[in-house]
C-alpha cells in the first residue's frame, strides 16, 4: 500500500533526472550561463533596493476641510526700497484685514552690494525724547506723564500719541494722509524725514510668516502705511515726499504650509527688475492643499501652488496703480495626498521568481538555438568532406 502511494507520487515529478552521462556541456553554453547570473543578479539587486525603499503613492480627493488657518511664510528682498518705507498688509475675500503688519515680521537694512547693516523685529513704537509736546500744547516738564497730541486723529479725548508712529496709526485709522511730517511734533523730533534720508540707497530682506485663514485673499508689499478711504485701500505716499519708488525684488523662499519631501515651490529664487518709475507687480496663486504622510504615519498638512505674473506699470507719466508687489491667492478644492509605503514581501518574491524563471527559460531557449545551429553547421561540414 505505501509503496503503490510513493509510486504515485513519483509519477507526479514534473522534474524528471536524466543520468549525468548524457549531459553535454558547451562553451558557448557556459558564456550564455554566465551572462545569464550576471543579468539575474542586477535585476535582483534593483528589486531589492525597490523593496527596501518606500514608494509614494498619489490621490486626489474633494477637500472637506473648514475653519482651518494657512500659514504663508516669506522671505523678500529689495535691493533698492529702504526697510522705513516698505509695509506689509493681508486681506482676504471674508473681510479680515491685517494692516501693516508688524508680528513675527523681521527686517534686514542691506546696502547696494547686499551687506547686512542692521536687522531688527518691525515694532510699533519709537524711543521717547526729552521734553516733547504735550497734548495740551506745553513741554514735557519733570514728575509729569506725557500725553501727546494726536493733532485732530484721537478717537477719544483721553487716547495719547507719544511717538511719530502712533500719530501714522491714528491717521491710519482717521483715513487721512499724512503729507509732511515734518509738522507733527513727534515726527520730527525723532527725524521721520531725516531717517528716511539716512537710508537712501539702501535696500531691505523682510522675512517672516502671516497666519490668515484658509479663503482666497492677498497679501502685498508696498511703500506708505495704508488706510481705508472710501472704501478703497490706499497707502500714505505723501509722507515720504518722493516721486518715485523701486520695487525690484528678489522672492528668496514663499511657501504655504510646512516643508514635505518634494515639494517645488514655483517662486523661489524669482527676480524681477522694475524699469519705470512705479509699478504694480502681481502674483496670482492657485494653491492646492496637500497632505504627506510617511513611511511612520506622521502626517505634513502643507500646500503646493501654481503661478503666473502681471505686470503694471506707469503709463504716460501718470501712475494707474498702487507700486507694490501683490500676492493674490486662491484655494482648491481638491486635496493631493501623498503616501509613502513599502511594497509588500510577497510582492517582493513573486518578482524575484519572474526574474529567476524569466532568466532561466530565455537563456535555456538561447542556449538551445546556439546549440542546434553549431550542431547543423558541423554536419553540413562533415557531409561536405564525405561528397
Amino acid at each position: 500500500m505505501m509503496e503503490s502511494l510513493i509510486g504515485k507520487i513519483r509519477n507526479l515529478d514534473a522534474y524528471p533526472k536524466i543520468n549525468e552521462d548524457f549531459y553535454s556541456r558547451t562553451l558557448s553554453g557556459g558564456f550564455i550561463t554566465l551572462a545569464s547570473s550576471i543579468v539575474m543578479i542586477l535585476l535582483f539587486i534593483s528589486e531589492l533596493r525597490l523593496y527596501l525603499h518606500a514608494v509614494t503613492e498619489t490621490k486626489l480627493v474633494v477637500d472637506t476641510s473648514r475653519a482651518e488657518r494657512l500659514r504663508i511664510n516669506f522671505d523678500v528682498t529689495f535691493p533698492a526700497l529702504p526697510c522705513s518705507i516698505v509695509s506689509l498688509d493681508a486681506m482676504d475675500i471674508s473681510g479680515e484685514q491685517h494692516l501693516d503688519i508688524r508680528h513675527d515680521i523681521i527686517k534686514k537694512r542691506i546696502d547696494a552690494l547686499g551687506n547686512v547693516i542692521e536687522t531688527r523685529a518691525d515694532t510699533i513704537g519709537s524711543p521717547k525724547i526729552d521734553r516733547p509736546l504735550q497734548k495740551h500744547g506745553g513741554r514735557l516738564e519733570h514728575n509729569e506723564t506725557y500725553c501727546g497730541s494726536c493733532f485732530g486723529a484721537e478717537g477719544s479725548d483721553d487716547e495719547c500719541c507719544n511717538n511719530c508712529e502712533e500719530v501714522r496709526e491714528a491717521y491710519r485709522k482717521k483715513g487721512w494722509a499724512l503729507s509732511n511730517p515734518d509738522l507733527i511734533d513727534q515726527c520730527k523730533r525723532e527725524g521721520f524725514l531725516q531717517k528716511i534720508k539716512d537710508e537712501e540707497g539702501e535696500g531691505c530682506n523682510i522675512y517672516g510668516s502671516l497666519d490668515v485663514n484658509k479663503v482666497a485673499g492677498n497679501f502685498h508689499f508696498a511703500p506708505g502705511k495704508s488706510f481705508e478711504q472710501s472704501n478703497v485701500h490706499v497707502h500714505d505716499l505723501l509722507a515720504f515726499q518722493k516721486d518715485s519708488f523701486n520695487l525690484t525684488h528678489k522672492i528668496n523662499r514663499l511657501a504655504f504650509g510646512d516643508f514635505f519631501p518634494g515639494v517645488v515651490n514655483p517662486l523661489d529664487r524669482a527676480e524681477w527688475t522694475q524699469h519705470t518709475a512705479n509699478a504694480m507687480y502681481q502674483y496670482f496663486l492657485k494653491v492646492v492643499p496637500t497632505v504627506f504622510t510617511d513611511i511612520d504615519g506622521h502626517a505634513i498638512q502643507s500646500n503646493q501652488f501654481s503661478v503666473t505674473e502681471h505686470v503694471r506699470g506707469a503709463e504716460l507719466g501718470r501712475l494707474q496703480a498702487l507700486p507694490g508687489v501683490f500676492f493674490f491667492y486662491e484655494l482648491s478644492p481638491i486635496k493631493v495626498t501623498f503616501t509613502e509605503t513599502h511594497v509588500s514581501f510577497l510582492h517582493f518574491i513573486t518578482n524575484v521568481c519572474a526574474i529567476i524563471g524569466g532568466i532561466f527559460t530565455v537563456s535555456g531557449i538561447v542556449d538551445s538555438f546556439v546549440y542546434h545551429g553549431h550542431r547543423a553547421i558541423k554536419k553540413k561540414m562533415e557531409l561536405g568532406k564525405f561528397t
